[in-house]
Protein backbone atom coordinates (compact mmCIF):
# COMPACT_ATOMS: atom_id res chain seq x y z
CA UNK A 1 0.00 0.00 0.00
CA UNK A 2 1.44 3.34 -0.94
CA UNK A 3 0.80 6.92 0.04
CA UNK A 4 1.06 7.75 -3.67
CA UNK A 5 -2.36 6.21 -4.27
CA UNK A 6 -4.91 9.04 -4.47
CA UNK A 7 -8.00 8.88 -2.24
CA UNK A 8 -10.74 7.04 -4.05
CA UNK A 9 -13.57 8.69 -2.15
CA UNK A 10 -14.40 12.07 -0.67
CA UNK A 11 -15.47 12.46 2.97
CA UNK A 12 -19.07 12.80 1.84
CA UNK A 13 -18.86 9.57 -0.13
CA UNK A 14 -17.35 7.85 2.90
CA UNK A 15 -20.14 9.12 5.12
CA UNK A 16 -22.84 7.88 2.74
CA UNK A 17 -21.15 4.50 2.35
CA UNK A 18 -20.72 4.05 6.11
CA UNK A 19 -24.32 5.01 6.83
CA UNK A 20 -25.66 2.79 4.05
CA UNK A 21 -23.73 -0.13 5.47
CA UNK A 22 -23.85 0.80 9.15
CA UNK A 23 -27.46 1.87 9.75
CA UNK A 24 -28.99 -1.52 8.88
CA UNK A 25 -26.26 -3.18 10.96
CA UNK A 26 -27.05 -0.89 13.89
CA UNK A 27 -30.73 -1.66 13.45
CA UNK A 28 -30.14 -5.41 13.29
CA UNK A 29 -27.89 -5.37 16.37
CA UNK A 30 -30.41 -3.31 18.34
CA UNK A 31 -33.16 -5.66 17.17
CA UNK A 32 -31.05 -8.64 18.26
CA UNK A 33 -30.61 -7.07 21.70
CA UNK A 34 -34.34 -6.34 21.74
CA UNK A 35 -34.88 -10.09 22.09
CA UNK A 36 -33.08 -10.05 25.45
CA UNK A 37 -34.63 -6.67 26.18
CA UNK A 38 -38.09 -8.17 25.68
CA UNK A 39 -37.22 -11.15 27.91
CA UNK A 40 -36.12 -8.79 30.69
CA UNK A 41 -39.11 -6.49 30.23
CA UNK A 42 -41.70 -9.25 30.38
CA UNK A 43 -40.01 -11.19 33.16
CA UNK A 44 -39.74 -7.96 35.15
CA UNK A 45 -43.52 -7.64 34.88
CA UNK A 46 -43.92 -11.32 35.71
CA UNK A 47 -41.65 -11.53 38.77
CA UNK A 48 -38.51 -9.66 39.89
CA UNK A 49 -36.93 -12.90 41.13
CA UNK A 50 -37.40 -14.48 37.69
CA UNK A 51 -35.84 -11.38 36.13
CA UNK A 52 -32.81 -11.62 38.41
CA UNK A 53 -32.36 -15.32 37.51
CA UNK A 54 -32.64 -14.52 33.81
CA UNK A 55 -29.96 -11.85 34.23
CA UNK A 56 -27.60 -14.57 35.48
CA UNK A 57 -28.63 -17.21 32.95
CA UNK A 58 -28.74 -14.75 30.08
CA UNK A 59 -25.29 -13.46 30.96
CA UNK A 60 -23.79 -16.96 30.85
CA UNK A 61 -25.44 -17.61 27.48
CA UNK A 62 -24.23 -14.26 26.16
CA UNK A 63 -20.67 -14.86 27.38
CA UNK A 64 -20.45 -18.14 25.47
CA UNK A 65 -22.29 -16.71 22.48
CA UNK A 66 -19.97 -13.73 22.17
CA UNK A 67 -16.91 -15.96 22.63
CA UNK A 68 -18.06 -18.26 19.83
CA UNK A 69 -18.97 -15.26 17.68
CA UNK A 70 -15.25 -14.54 17.33
CA UNK A 71 -15.12 -17.06 14.49
CA UNK A 72 -18.06 -15.34 12.79
CA UNK A 73 -16.38 -11.95 13.18
CA UNK A 74 -13.24 -13.44 11.61
CA UNK A 75 -15.27 -14.27 8.51
CA UNK A 76 -16.22 -10.62 7.98
CA UNK A 77 -12.81 -9.05 7.13
CA UNK A 78 -11.73 -12.16 5.21
CA UNK A 79 -14.83 -12.11 2.99
CA UNK A 80 -14.59 -8.31 2.60
CA UNK A 81 -10.99 -8.56 1.39
CA UNK A 82 -11.76 -11.53 -0.90
CA UNK A 83 -14.82 -9.84 -2.43
CA UNK A 84 -12.86 -6.64 -3.06
CA UNK A 85 -10.65 -8.79 -5.33
CA UNK A 86 -13.65 -10.73 -6.81
CA UNK A 87 -12.39 -13.96 -5.24
CA UNK A 88 -15.71 -15.76 -4.69
CA UNK A 89 -14.00 -19.08 -4.05
CA UNK A 90 -12.08 -17.76 -1.03
CA UNK A 91 -15.20 -16.01 0.29
CA UNK A 92 -17.11 -19.29 0.06
CA UNK A 93 -14.33 -21.32 1.70
CA UNK A 94 -13.94 -19.12 4.78
CA UNK A 95 -17.72 -18.77 5.24
CA UNK A 96 -18.23 -22.52 5.14
CA UNK A 97 -15.44 -23.19 7.59
CA UNK A 98 -16.79 -20.39 9.80
CA UNK A 99 -19.97 -22.46 10.02
CA UNK A 100 -17.92 -25.55 10.86
CA UNK A 101 -15.88 -23.92 13.62
CA UNK A 102 -19.01 -22.36 15.13
CA UNK A 103 -20.81 -25.72 15.27
CA UNK A 104 -17.84 -27.36 16.97
CA UNK A 105 -17.64 -24.56 19.52
CA UNK A 106 -21.35 -24.90 20.38
CA UNK A 107 -20.96 -28.67 20.79
CA UNK A 108 -17.99 -28.28 23.15
CA UNK A 109 -19.76 -25.73 25.36
CA UNK A 110 -23.08 -27.59 25.80
CA UNK A 111 -22.07 -29.23 29.12
CA UNK A 112 -21.87 -25.75 30.67
CA UNK A 113 -25.58 -25.28 29.95
CA UNK A 114 -26.56 -28.76 31.05
CA UNK A 115 -24.79 -28.40 34.41
CA UNK A 116 -25.56 -24.70 34.91
CA UNK A 117 -27.30 -25.10 38.28
CA UNK A 118 -24.29 -26.51 40.20
CA UNK A 119 -22.04 -24.01 38.38
CA UNK A 120 -24.17 -21.10 39.63
CA UNK A 121 -24.08 -22.54 43.13
CA UNK A 122 -20.28 -22.57 42.98
CA UNK A 123 -20.40 -18.88 41.99
CA UNK A 124 -22.01 -18.08 45.33
CA UNK A 125 -25.56 -17.47 44.08
CA UNK A 126 -28.56 -18.33 46.23
CA UNK A 127 -30.17 -21.76 45.71
CA UNK A 128 -33.29 -20.12 44.25
CA UNK A 129 -31.25 -18.08 41.75
CA UNK A 130 -29.21 -21.14 40.80
CA UNK A 131 -32.27 -23.34 40.25
CA UNK A 132 -34.12 -20.78 38.13
CA UNK A 133 -31.03 -19.77 36.16
CA UNK A 134 -30.17 -23.42 35.52
CA UNK A 135 -33.71 -24.17 34.33
CA UNK A 136 -33.47 -21.26 31.90
CA UNK A 137 -30.10 -22.36 30.49
CA UNK A 138 -31.09 -26.03 30.17
CA UNK A 139 -33.52 -24.92 27.45
CA UNK A 140 -31.99 -21.72 26.05
CA UNK A 141 -28.52 -23.26 25.76
CA UNK A 142 -29.54 -25.32 22.74
CA UNK A 143 -30.10 -22.04 20.93
CA UNK A 144 -26.34 -21.48 20.82
CA UNK A 145 -26.11 -23.71 17.72
CA UNK A 146 -28.46 -21.67 15.49
CA UNK A 147 -27.39 -18.36 17.08
CA UNK A 148 -23.73 -18.81 16.13
CA UNK A 149 -24.56 -19.98 12.61
CA UNK A 150 -26.72 -16.89 12.19
CA UNK A 151 -23.74 -14.76 13.19
CA UNK A 152 -21.56 -16.35 10.50
CA UNK A 153 -24.16 -15.68 7.82
CA UNK A 154 -24.66 -12.12 9.10
CA UNK A 155 -20.91 -11.55 8.83
CA UNK A 156 -20.90 -12.91 5.27
CA UNK A 157 -23.81 -10.67 4.26
CA UNK A 158 -22.29 -7.62 5.98
CA UNK A 159 -18.97 -8.16 4.19
CA UNK A 160 -20.90 -8.37 0.92
CA UNK A 161 -22.65 -5.10 1.93
CA UNK A 162 -26.11 -6.72 2.01
CA UNK A 163 -27.29 -5.54 5.41
CA UNK A 164 -30.95 -4.58 4.87
CA UNK A 165 -32.19 -8.21 4.72
CA UNK A 166 -30.32 -8.89 7.96
CA UNK A 167 -32.28 -6.06 9.58
CA UNK A 168 -35.62 -7.32 8.23
CA UNK A 169 -35.01 -10.89 9.45
CA UNK A 170 -33.92 -9.70 12.88
CA UNK A 171 -37.00 -7.47 13.22
CA UNK A 172 -39.21 -10.45 12.41
CA UNK A 173 -37.39 -12.39 15.13
CA UNK A 174 -38.06 -9.63 17.66
CA UNK A 175 -41.78 -9.69 16.90
CA UNK A 176 -41.95 -13.47 17.18
CA UNK A 177 -40.03 -13.42 20.47
CA UNK A 178 -42.41 -10.87 21.97
CA UNK A 179 -45.47 -12.92 20.98
CA UNK A 180 -43.98 -16.21 22.24
CA UNK A 181 -42.92 -14.57 25.51
CA UNK A 182 -46.39 -13.17 26.05
CA UNK A 183 -47.95 -16.58 25.46
CA UNK A 184 -45.46 -18.80 27.29
CA UNK A 185 -44.29 -16.66 30.24
CA UNK A 186 -47.80 -15.67 31.36
CA UNK A 187 -49.75 -18.65 30.00
CA UNK A 188 -52.08 -16.83 27.59
CA UNK A 189 -54.30 -18.38 24.87
CA UNK A 190 -54.49 -21.72 26.65
CA UNK A 191 -50.71 -22.20 26.89
CA UNK A 192 -49.18 -23.28 30.22
CA UNK A 193 -47.72 -20.54 32.43
CA UNK A 194 -44.02 -21.36 32.15
CA UNK A 195 -42.41 -18.23 33.63
CA UNK A 196 -38.66 -18.12 33.02
CA UNK A 197 -38.79 -21.42 31.12
CA UNK A 198 -41.23 -19.84 28.68
CA UNK A 199 -38.69 -17.11 27.92
CA UNK A 200 -36.09 -19.80 27.22
CA UNK A 201 -38.38 -21.70 24.84
CA UNK A 202 -39.17 -18.46 22.99
CA UNK A 203 -35.48 -17.60 22.57
CA UNK A 204 -34.69 -21.08 21.23
CA UNK A 205 -37.50 -20.89 18.67
CA UNK A 206 -36.47 -17.43 17.53
CA UNK A 207 -32.83 -18.42 16.95
CA UNK A 208 -33.93 -21.45 14.90
CA UNK A 209 -36.28 -19.42 12.69
CA UNK A 210 -33.63 -16.73 12.17
CA UNK A 211 -31.17 -19.34 10.93
CA UNK A 212 -33.63 -20.74 8.41
CA UNK A 213 -34.50 -17.32 7.00
CA UNK A 214 -30.86 -16.16 6.87
CA UNK A 215 -29.69 -19.34 5.11
CA UNK A 216 -32.47 -19.18 2.51
CA UNK A 217 -31.69 -15.54 1.72
CA UNK A 218 -27.92 -16.06 1.51
CA UNK A 219 -28.34 -19.05 -0.83
CA UNK A 220 -30.72 -17.20 -3.16
CA UNK A 221 -28.96 -13.82 -3.14
CA UNK A 222 -25.48 -15.25 -3.84
CA UNK A 223 -25.88 -18.34 -6.04
CA UNK A 224 -22.37 -17.74 -7.45
CA UNK A 225 -20.90 -18.40 -3.99
CA UNK A 226 -22.67 -21.78 -3.65
CA UNK A 227 -22.35 -21.52 0.11
CA UNK A 228 -24.19 -24.71 1.04
CA UNK A 229 -23.13 -26.99 -1.81
CA UNK A 230 -21.09 -29.87 -0.37
CA UNK A 231 -21.05 -28.11 2.98
CA UNK A 232 -20.02 -31.37 4.65
CA UNK A 233 -16.65 -31.42 2.87
CA UNK A 234 -13.76 -30.31 5.11
CA UNK A 235 -11.32 -27.61 4.00
CA UNK A 236 -8.34 -27.76 6.35
CA UNK A 237 -6.59 -24.66 5.01
CA UNK A 238 -9.65 -22.40 5.26
CA UNK A 239 -10.62 -23.97 8.60
CA UNK A 240 -7.30 -22.97 10.15
CA UNK A 241 -7.41 -19.54 8.52
CA UNK A 242 -10.73 -18.85 10.26
CA UNK A 243 -9.58 -20.44 13.49
CA UNK A 244 -6.28 -18.50 13.65
CA UNK A 245 -7.99 -15.17 13.09
CA UNK A 246 -11.09 -16.02 15.11
CA UNK A 247 -9.80 -17.37 18.39
CA UNK A 248 -8.16 -14.08 19.45
CA UNK A 249 -11.35 -12.23 18.50
CA UNK A 250 -13.39 -14.69 20.55
CA UNK A 251 -11.13 -14.35 23.58
CA UNK A 252 -11.18 -10.56 23.20
CA UNK A 253 -14.99 -10.64 23.15
CA UNK A 254 -14.88 -12.96 26.14
CA UNK A 255 -12.59 -10.61 28.05
CA UNK A 256 -15.01 -7.70 27.58
CA UNK A 257 -18.25 -9.58 28.17
CA UNK A 258 -16.59 -11.44 31.03
CA UNK A 259 -16.00 -8.05 32.64
CA UNK A 260 -19.75 -7.44 32.67
CA UNK A 261 -20.42 -11.04 33.73
CA UNK A 262 -18.09 -10.54 36.70
CA UNK A 263 -20.01 -7.37 37.50
CA UNK A 264 -23.28 -9.34 37.41
CA UNK A 265 -21.85 -11.95 39.79
CA UNK A 266 -20.67 -9.22 42.18
CA UNK A 267 -24.09 -7.56 41.98
CA UNK A 268 -25.60 -10.93 42.87
CA UNK A 269 -23.57 -10.89 46.09
CA UNK A 270 -25.40 -7.67 47.00
CA UNK A 271 -28.81 -9.38 46.63
CA UNK A 272 -31.61 -10.00 44.10
CA UNK A 273 -32.84 -6.38 44.18
CA UNK A 274 -29.42 -5.02 43.24
CA UNK A 275 -29.03 -7.73 40.61
CA UNK A 276 -32.43 -6.94 39.08
CA UNK A 277 -31.55 -3.22 38.93
CA UNK A 278 -28.22 -4.12 37.36
CA UNK A 279 -29.97 -6.23 34.73
CA UNK A 280 -32.36 -3.41 33.84
CA UNK A 281 -29.60 -0.80 33.57
CA UNK A 282 -27.45 -3.19 31.56
CA UNK A 283 -30.27 -3.86 29.09
CA UNK A 284 -30.66 -0.10 28.55
CA UNK A 285 -26.91 0.37 28.08
CA UNK A 286 -26.74 -2.57 25.70
CA UNK A 287 -29.21 -0.91 23.33
CA UNK A 288 -26.99 2.15 22.95
CA UNK A 289 -23.88 -0.03 22.78
CA UNK A 290 -25.29 -1.86 19.76
CA UNK A 291 -25.10 1.38 17.76
CA UNK A 292 -21.35 1.34 18.29
CA UNK A 293 -21.15 -2.37 17.46
CA UNK A 294 -22.93 -1.70 14.15
CA UNK A 295 -20.50 1.11 13.34
CA UNK A 296 -17.63 -1.15 14.40
CA UNK A 297 -18.80 -3.81 11.93
CA UNK A 298 -19.04 -1.16 9.22
CA UNK A 299 -15.49 -0.09 10.08
CA UNK A 300 -14.28 -3.69 9.76
CA UNK A 301 -15.82 -4.04 6.30
CA UNK A 302 -14.70 -0.62 5.00
CA UNK A 303 -11.15 -1.04 6.27
CA UNK A 304 -11.00 -4.63 5.00
CA UNK A 305 -12.06 -3.56 1.53
CA UNK A 306 -9.59 -0.67 1.49
CA UNK A 307 -6.86 -3.08 2.56
CA UNK A 308 -7.79 -5.50 -0.22
CA UNK A 309 -7.60 -2.69 -2.80
CA UNK A 310 -4.32 -1.39 -1.36
CA UNK A 311 -5.57 2.17 -0.72
CA UNK A 312 -4.10 3.61 2.48
CA UNK A 313 -5.69 7.11 2.31
CA UNK A 314 -9.11 5.48 1.86
CA UNK A 315 -8.49 3.28 4.89
CA UNK A 316 -7.51 6.21 7.13
CA UNK A 317 -10.32 8.49 5.99
CA UNK A 318 -12.94 5.80 6.58
CA UNK A 319 -11.57 5.09 10.06
CA UNK A 320 -11.75 8.75 11.06
CA UNK A 321 -15.30 9.08 9.75
CA UNK A 322 -16.59 6.08 11.73
CA UNK A 323 -14.91 7.36 14.90
CA UNK A 324 -16.62 10.73 14.51
CA UNK A 325 -20.05 9.14 14.07
CA UNK A 326 -19.55 6.91 17.11
CA UNK A 327 -18.52 9.89 19.24
CA UNK A 328 -21.76 11.69 18.33
CA UNK A 329 -23.82 8.67 19.38
CA UNK A 330 -21.92 8.43 22.68
CA UNK A 331 -22.55 12.07 23.56
CA UNK A 332 -26.28 11.73 22.76
CA UNK A 333 -26.46 8.62 24.98
CA UNK A 334 -24.86 10.44 27.90
CA UNK A 335 -27.48 13.19 27.63
CA UNK A 336 -30.34 10.65 27.67
CA UNK A 337 -28.94 8.70 30.63
CA UNK A 338 -28.43 11.86 32.70
CA UNK A 339 -31.74 13.57 31.89
CA UNK A 340 -34.23 10.69 31.54
CA UNK A 341 -33.21 7.76 33.80
CA UNK A 342 -36.53 7.35 35.62
CA UNK A 343 -38.83 6.59 32.65
CA UNK A 344 -36.21 4.21 31.23
CA UNK A 345 -36.02 2.18 34.44
CA UNK A 346 -39.79 2.23 35.05
CA UNK A 347 -40.45 0.39 31.78
CA UNK A 348 -39.13 -2.80 33.37
CA UNK A 349 -41.01 -2.69 36.67
CA UNK A 350 -44.64 -3.65 37.22
CA UNK A 351 -46.67 -0.87 38.93
CA UNK A 352 -47.61 -3.20 41.81
CA UNK A 353 -44.11 -4.60 42.34
CA UNK A 354 -43.34 -4.37 46.11
CA UNK A 355 -39.67 -3.64 45.46
CA UNK A 356 -40.39 -1.02 42.80
CA UNK A 357 -39.01 2.00 44.69
CA UNK A 358 -35.80 0.21 45.68
CA UNK A 359 -35.11 -1.16 42.19
CA UNK A 360 -35.81 2.27 40.68
CA UNK A 361 -33.45 4.08 43.07
CA UNK A 362 -30.58 1.65 42.44
CA UNK A 363 -31.19 1.63 38.68
CA UNK A 364 -31.04 5.43 38.43
CA UNK A 365 -27.66 5.53 40.16
CA UNK A 366 -26.33 2.79 37.88
CA UNK A 367 -27.39 4.70 34.76
CA UNK A 368 -25.56 7.76 36.09
CA UNK A 369 -22.44 5.61 36.45
CA UNK A 370 -23.03 4.20 32.95
CA UNK A 371 -22.90 7.72 31.51
CA UNK A 372 -19.30 7.88 32.70
CA UNK A 373 -18.14 5.08 30.41
CA UNK A 374 -20.12 5.75 27.23
CA UNK A 375 -17.29 7.48 25.35
CA UNK A 376 -14.67 4.97 26.46
CA UNK A 377 -16.93 2.05 25.58
CA UNK A 378 -17.63 3.52 22.13
CA UNK A 379 -13.96 4.10 21.34
CA UNK A 380 -12.82 0.68 22.51
CA UNK A 381 -15.38 -1.21 20.43
CA UNK A 382 -14.47 0.92 17.38
CA UNK A 383 -10.82 0.13 18.06
CA UNK A 384 -11.65 -3.56 17.95
CA UNK A 385 -13.54 -3.21 14.68
CA UNK A 386 -10.78 -1.22 13.01
CA UNK A 387 -8.15 -3.73 14.18
CA UNK A 388 -10.17 -6.64 12.76
CA UNK A 389 -10.41 -4.83 9.46
CA UNK A 390 -6.61 -4.96 9.12
CA UNK A 391 -6.70 -8.54 10.51
CA UNK A 392 -4.79 -7.55 13.65
CA UNK A 393 -6.28 -9.58 16.50
CA UNK A 394 -3.63 -10.93 18.87
CA UNK A 395 -2.22 -7.73 20.35
CA UNK A 396 -5.76 -6.32 20.82
CA UNK A 397 -6.50 -9.52 22.78
CA UNK A 398 -3.65 -8.75 25.17
CA UNK A 399 -4.83 -5.15 25.51
CA UNK A 400 -8.35 -6.34 26.32
CA UNK A 401 -7.19 -8.91 28.87
CA UNK A 402 -5.10 -6.36 30.75
CA UNK A 403 -7.66 -3.54 30.58
CA UNK A 404 -10.68 -5.57 31.60
CA UNK A 405 -9.32 -8.16 34.02
CA UNK A 406 -6.12 -6.73 35.49
CA UNK A 407 -7.56 -3.22 35.77
CA UNK A 408 -11.37 -3.26 35.43
CA UNK A 409 -12.42 -6.21 37.64
CA UNK A 410 -10.11 -5.39 40.60
CA UNK A 411 -11.15 -1.72 40.54
CA UNK A 412 -14.83 -2.78 40.48
CA UNK A 413 -14.29 -5.01 43.51
CA UNK A 414 -12.34 -2.38 45.45
CA UNK A 415 -14.84 0.40 44.76
CA UNK A 416 -17.88 -1.84 45.25
CA UNK A 417 -16.89 -3.70 48.42
CA UNK A 418 -13.74 -2.24 49.99
CA UNK A 419 -14.86 1.37 49.52
CA UNK A 420 -18.46 0.15 50.06
CA UNK A 421 -19.86 2.08 47.10
CA UNK A 422 -21.86 -1.06 46.23
CA UNK A 423 -23.37 -1.13 42.72
CA UNK A 424 -22.13 2.31 41.69
CA UNK A 425 -18.58 1.35 42.62
CA UNK A 426 -18.81 -1.84 40.57
CA UNK A 427 -19.98 0.12 37.53
CA UNK A 428 -17.32 2.81 37.93
CA UNK A 429 -14.75 0.03 37.85
CA UNK A 430 -16.15 -0.97 34.47
CA UNK A 431 -15.62 2.61 33.29
CA UNK A 432 -11.96 2.53 34.30
CA UNK A 433 -11.28 -0.74 32.45
CA UNK A 434 -13.06 0.43 29.29
CA UNK A 435 -11.16 3.74 29.27
CA UNK A 436 -7.80 1.95 29.41
CA UNK A 437 -8.85 -0.35 26.55
CA UNK A 438 -10.02 2.58 24.41
CA UNK A 439 -6.73 4.49 24.75
CA UNK A 440 -4.53 1.46 24.10
CA UNK A 441 -6.51 0.15 21.11
CA UNK A 442 -6.56 3.52 19.36
CA UNK A 443 -2.81 3.92 19.87
CA UNK A 444 -2.26 0.41 18.49
CA UNK A 445 -4.39 0.96 15.38
CA UNK A 446 -2.98 4.31 14.28
CA UNK A 447 0.61 3.14 14.80
CA UNK A 448 0.13 -0.23 13.11
CA UNK A 449 2.41 -0.80 10.07
CA UNK A 450 -0.58 -1.55 7.83
CA UNK A 451 -2.05 1.86 8.67
CA UNK A 452 1.18 3.85 8.53
CA UNK A 453 2.06 2.20 5.21
CA UNK A 454 5.16 0.29 6.25
CA UNK A 455 3.54 -3.05 5.38
CA UNK A 456 1.97 -2.95 1.90
CA UNK A 457 -0.49 -5.87 2.10
CA UNK A 458 -2.40 -7.98 4.60
CA UNK A 459 0.11 -10.24 6.29
CA UNK A 460 0.27 -12.17 9.57
CA UNK A 461 -1.53 -10.33 12.35
CA UNK A 462 1.48 -10.50 14.65
CA UNK A 463 3.08 -7.74 12.57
Amino acid sequence: MSESNPPLNSRGHHLRAILKLGLPLIGSHIAQVAIGFTDALMLGWYDVTALAAQVLGGMIFFVLFIFGSGFAFAVMPMVAEADSMDDHVQARRVTRMGLWVSMLFALITMPLFIFATPMLNLMGQTPQMSDLGGAYLMIAGWGLFPALLVMVLKSFLAAAERTKPVLVITLLAVGLNAVMNYVLIFGHFGAPEMGIRGAAVASLGVHALSLILMAVYAARAFPEHALFIRLWRPDAEAFWQVFRLGWPIGLTNLAEVGLFAAAAIMMGWLGPIDLAAHGIALQICTVSFMAHVGLSNAATVRVGRALGKGNLPDLRRGARMVLGLSALVAVATVVVFVLFPTPLIKMFIAPDEPAKAEVLAIGITLLAAAAAFQVGDAIQVLGMGLSRGIQDTRVPLLIAAVSYWIIGVPVSYVLGFVADWRGVGIWLGLAVGLAFAAAALMARFWRHPKVTGIIPRAVDDLS
